[in-house]
């Protein structure tokens, strides 16, 4: 194997060999040449598959670093505890309390091993916010998959869609962690190569955060967990490079996951926590011991001397470098004293967990690890860790469709019933129904909610994290990829504005921002002139609305033979309410209530699911006004005690807000939209605007009125009975009863899930 990687006497043409089979380029392999040229000698195995670790995109951010730095920089708020700094940011929830949350995406994995790579995606969130001494409390994923009907791939996007639901479900709910909130959506694109975007949020004390670096000389570095094997090998290497169906390694690549281990695992981190005793952790995700032990030593200004005869193994005959670099799942690295283990050791007997100490901290530049009384590494740490940093090409994107406007429907009524039971307008009950999304008994707003077996889609699911305390947390997640295709800044501002519209309209206070950016090929111009523009979006926005954000995630090369996915900027929007009884749900509560829309519906069908169906391409998103928001945020907030129910008018447009609030009251609507600037399939299915529909309560019409004068309130008609009316211009568009319309809504992915 050595001899594989004598790169002294290598030529280019050899170099650029060696480098496809690790995932690096010829430009990376001629600075590792010229690196071990000046120790005068040839890289051992394990030294140059781990540095094609720590330098694989999915590792060192070597494509993105360069605009994460330069439009991130400085999107902090004061009650930000720890943001883009470790594993999972940390932002306080209250004096004693703060919040611990992340998002990743598990894509790759996802696509050649569907229920394996969505499960192990579950798995390592959970991880990344268990390493910073926090419980895990709820779940979010938000999905992206091809259309359900392709069967183009070496798997079918059906066989997709079923595994992947298939491995949240059953990795949540084995570790008794909810499901509480996310997004489906599907798209051409996404054919063969889904996104799974997982999320996890945790509750810790304050005086009880632990961080992903270790700053003590002379610690005992201990793994814990799961055994190490092949499972998972040069996962992060796979995750970094474009898809090939064919590659015979990619399943190999794939982690295995085992929540029956995770759940012991996690009660164990947190006793020993309560002792305090933990100097540093961090959780065996991408890259394994290659990553997770270099970070931790690196972030702490330290290095440290490994023992690889002290891993616990699955496979006895494992190569060295195969157990530094594999991915096999269940596993946590802490740091502490040695003095500690014996407190240490208590807990994980009595949990039934294993593990071993495979090193311990030292001051010096250089990692060292040994193995079978031999030195196979001795590299300078900096070097290793820190990667090459990439100024890729961009090239703006010419737009050159013209706009041109599309045929209403010549039975609005029969049209509305096609378009409820389309796949990204449907009812997700097939899907999220199968998770468990109530376990813990903190979950206050569900994913659904309305009356029983009636249920709608919620704007927000809202968490109470705490036992001792009324405060709550609301969870939103999700992405437009047909919008930010058409215009990658203005798209993105509308993807960050459905997030805060959902929140205000939960009755929460927006807190903070995460981000998952699912992009195609860095290497492409026009595909990083997108990625800049939506970090740029993502930054404007949060410095508009002081907003934090507080921890991202990139995963570039989410491409396929058939093409790039379209670029989808995935944010998880986090608010905060003082009290949960305030919250406010979309389900209508009463009959002979007042409805009015606030907020704008833009007149534009741009990148919409109604310009969807008639195959119409559109070059012009309209910005956002941000400070409309604000105002909307404001009143909302300040007059909750007179709304019955809201909510925002997003995918699908006016239409689907109206029947969704009906759906989960089962209360019909008599509506007129005769006030509404714009032509009738404008104002029912654009998806672009500020509008939120508000049910207020009876009698409080004219007080609503007078409250919210400022934005010129429409009032659309009124909750009834059993039906569901809209009228325009003296004509019915539709006259249905409500049950009717529901069943098609209910059961669009019956043939599919």
């Amino acid at each position: 194997m050595i001899e594989l990687f004598n790169i002294l006497d290598a030529d280019d043409d050899n170099l650029k060999k060696m480098g496809n089979s690790l995932g690096l380029s010829l430009d990376e392999m001629i600075v590792l040449k010229n690196y071990f040229s000046g120790l005068k000698r040839n890289p051992e195995d394990i030294e140059i598959q781990a540095i094609a670790q720590a330098w694989s995109e999915h590792s060192c951010y070597k494509s993105s670093k360069i605009y994460l730095k330069r439009y991130f920089s400085g999107l902090k708020s004061p009650y930000t505890i720890l943001t883009m700094e470790d594993d999972a940011a940390v932002v306080s929830f209250n004096d004693d309390y703060a919040y611990v949350v992340k998002m990743e995406s598990h894509n790759h994995p996802s696509a050649v091993e569907p229920y394996g790579g969505a499960a192990t995606g579950v798995g390592g969130i959970i991880r990344d916010v268990l390493c910073m001494g926090a419980q895990p409390v709820a779940l979010i994923d938000s999905l992206y998959f091809g259309n359900p009907e392709n069967t183009s791939g070496m798997l079918t996007e059906r066989f997709i869609i079923n595994r992947v639901v298939a491995g949240i479900r059953d990795y949540g709910n084995r570790v008794g962690i909810p499901t509480v909130a996310g997004s489906v959506d599907f798209d051409d694109s996404y054919n063969t190569i889904p996104l799974v975007n997982a999320g996890c949020i945790g509750i810790v004390k304050k005086d009880k955060i632990v961080r992903s670096r270790v700053e003590k000389e002379n610690d005992i570095l201990i793994v814990c967990g799961g055994r190490t094997g092949r499972d998972g090998i040069h996962g992060v290497n796979f995750a970094s490079k474009t898809l090939n169906e064919n590659d015979s390694e990619n399943r190999n690549a794939v982690q295995l996951g085992n929540p029956i281990i995770k759940e012991p695992l996690i009660h164990a981190i947190l006793e020993i926590n309560d002792l305090g005793i933990i100097d540093g952790m961090k959780d065996l995700g991408g890259g394994g011991f290659s990553s997770a032990v270099s970070e931790l030593l690196y972030a702490g200004g330290l290095s440290g001397i490994i023992n690889l005869d002290n891993v616990l193994l699955k496979d006895a005959n494992m190569e060295p470098w195969e157990i530094w670099v594999s991915e096999s799942q269940e596993r946590m690295l802490l740091a502490m004293e040695e003095k500690n283990l014996k407190l240490a050791d208590e807990i994980f007997k009595k949990w039934g967990i294993e593990y071993s100490v495979i090193g311990r901290t030292v001051k010096s530049d250089n990692l060292i690890i040994t193995y079978k009384g031999k030195k196979i590494l001795d590299m300078n740490l900096k070097f290793l860790t820190s990667g090459p940093v990439y100024a890729r090409n961009y090239r703006p994107v010419i737009n050159n469709k013209s706009d041109i406007a599309i045929r209403e429907p010549e039975n609005y009524e029969k049209f509305i019933r096609d378009f409820i039971s389309r796949p990204n307008i449907c009812s997700r009950f097939n899907i999220v129904r199968q998770y468990d999304f109530t376990v813990r008994g903190c979950t206050i707003t569900k994913p659904f909610t309305g009356f029983p077996n009636h249920e709608t889609h919620s704007d927000a699911s809202i968490i109470k994290p705490l036992e001792n305390s009324m405060s709550g947390l609301s969870i939103t997640s999700g992405s437009r990829g047909k919008i930010v295709s058409i215009d990658a800044y203005n798209g993105t501002m509308w993807v960050l504005a459905e997030a805060y519209k959902n929140t205000i309209s939960s009755g929460s206070i927006p807190h903070s921002i995460i981000d998952a950016l699912n992009f195609g090929n860095p290497e492409n111009p026009e595909t990083m002139f997108k990625f800049k523009e939506s970090v740029r979006a993502i930054s404007d926005f949060c410095r508009y609305m002081d907003l934090p954000l507080v921890s991202g995630n990139v995963s570039f090369y989410n491409q396929s033979k058939y093409g790039e996915i379209k670029p989808t900027p995935n944010i998880l929007m986090i608010g905060i309410m003082d009290n949960i009884v305030k919250r406010i749900t979309p389900d209508l509560k009463s009959t002979n209530s007042g409805l009015y829309l606030i907020g704008n519906i833009i007149n534009t069908l741009a990148g919409s699911e109604y310009s969807e169906m008639f195959n119409a391409e559109y070059s012009y998103i309209p910005p956002v006004n941000l400070n409309d928001l604000k105002i909307l945020m404001e009143l909302l907030k300040n007059n909750r005690e007179i709304i019955n129910s809201a909510h925002d008018v997003s995918q699908g447009g006016l239409i689907m807000a109206l029947l969704e609030m009906a759906f989960g009251g089962s209360i019909g609507i008599d509506a007129d939209l005769s006030q509404i600037d714009g032509k009738l399939n404008e104002k029912l299915f654009s998806e672009l605007g500020t509008a939120i529909v508000i049910e207020v309560k009876n009698g409080m019409e004219k007080a609503f009125e007078e409250k919210f004068k400022s934005v010129n309130p429409v009032r659309l008609g009124k909750t009834v009975n059993n039906k569901i009316i809209i009228k325009n211009l003296g004509k019915v568009v539709i006259n249905e009863e409500i049950d009717n319309l529901r069943h098609i809504w209910e059961h669009g992915l019956d043939k599919y899930i």
